[in-house]
């Protein structure tokens, strides 16, 4: 493997020339696709055989399809899920239902994307919301109890990877208690050791998942001066180290505004601190060249993935290989059936 260390993103449902210049230059590791890349499953699955050939190689295509509001993939060419919050009431009405729902329908999420050759999701969400915090979490969450959001958050990530898709545990260290949206300012957090004690509890869990994103977050009891993913006591000390996760540690967006500085600033400061690789997005732009200037950047500043970064790469890419047969039609009847006990209808 000879790829960079990062995922990036395109401007559209088609890849253009400059596009894959880029993407034959560079060899990002991954690729992300937004809601503007995905129109229908030919489309997606055009698009994706053709940064494969851009590439050289089958990389990961990532897409943010938790369910509820963070969905790339649309009705009705796709079908609808749950937003986190309907599985975590139904585990409280009956644990076992809750666990056998989050699977399904995380094993259907993964049908729908293998089939279109995107094998890695940046889900389940593991953030314990607060009261009075902002909803940028929100229903998102499966609930705020971490031993309840652990038990859920590893039954979505088998689902996935018995689908053939691995998943992204997000936002490590644990995103709930920010009274700000991190897409628009940096949120600072300031419970002290004993309260953020049960926020990385969560993510304990699932510490051994292939992949997590960080939180654009300053926790101020451990590093006042910066967001966690760009802070080295943050990555080492309480998430390699505290929490215990060793697999592979991508940023959040770095086009999001909680991080000051440059592109190029804000890669350099995510690998310095331990992320093994960069994620962009450019989902506040519009505008092709933009998008493309912006990807650009963040590829020059990406280093080739090596080392301990390689390690975690490569098994990450493992994980999105393995897999069963699974009876989709079946599937969903008992997804049906186990979310119409809360009074619920997806299709």
């Amino acid at each position: 493997m000879n790829n960079k260390a990062c995922i990036l993103s395109v401007a559209g449902a088609s890849l253009l020339r400059e596009e894959a210049a880029l993407l034959a230059e560079h060899k990002p590791w991954g690729v992300i696709l937004m809601g503007r890349s995905c129109l229908s499953r030919q489309q997606v699955t055009q698009l994706v055989q053709d940064i494969w050939t851009a590439v050289g190689r089958e990389i990961l295509i990532f897409i943010d399809q938790e369910g509820g509001r963070v969905a790339r993939l649309k009705a009705p060419e796709w079908p609808l899920f749950p937003a986190g919050h309907v599985y975590g009431d139904l585990y409280d009405v009956d644990p076992e239902a809750g666990l056998e729902a989050i699977w399904l329908g995380h094993r259907l999420i993964a049908a729908e994307l293998a089939a279109m050759g995107v094998h890695a999701d940046c889900a389940p969400v593991c953030d314990l919301p607060q009261p009075g915090a902002h909803d940028v979490i929100g229903d998102r969450a499966f609930g705020t109890d971490p031993d309840k959001v652990g038990a859920l958050a590893r039954a979505a990530l088998r689902g996935l990877e018995d689908g053939y898709v691995a998943g992204v545990i997000k936002h490590i260290p644990g995103h709930g208690r920010s009274m700000a949206d991190s897409h628009l300012e940096l949120p600072r957090v300031t419970a002290d050791d004993n309260e953020l004690s049960s926020d990385f509890a969560a993510f304990v869990h699932v510490k051994d998942a292939p992949m997590a994103m960080t939180a654009h977050i300053a926790y101020d009891h451990f590093d006042a001066s910066c967001a966690a993913t760009v802070s080295k006591p943050m990555i080492q000390d309480v998430i390699r180290g505290r929490i215990g996760f060793d697999g592979l540690l991508m940023t959040d967006d770095l086009g999001m505004k909680a991080l000051g500085g440059s592109l190029t600033d804000r890669a350099n400061a995510s690998i310095e601190a331990g992320c093994d690789v960069l994620l962009h997005c450019s989902g506040f732009l519009k505008e092709p060249d933009a998008i493309l200037a912006e990807m650009t950047e963040v590829a020059e500043a990406a280093p080739v993935l090596a080392g301990k970064a390689l390690e975690r790469a490569t098994e990450a890419e493992a994980a999105s290989n393995r897999g069963s047969e699974f009876d989709a039609e079946a599937g969903w009847e008992r997804f049906k059936e186990l979310l119409s006990n809360m009074g619920a209808a997806y299709a």
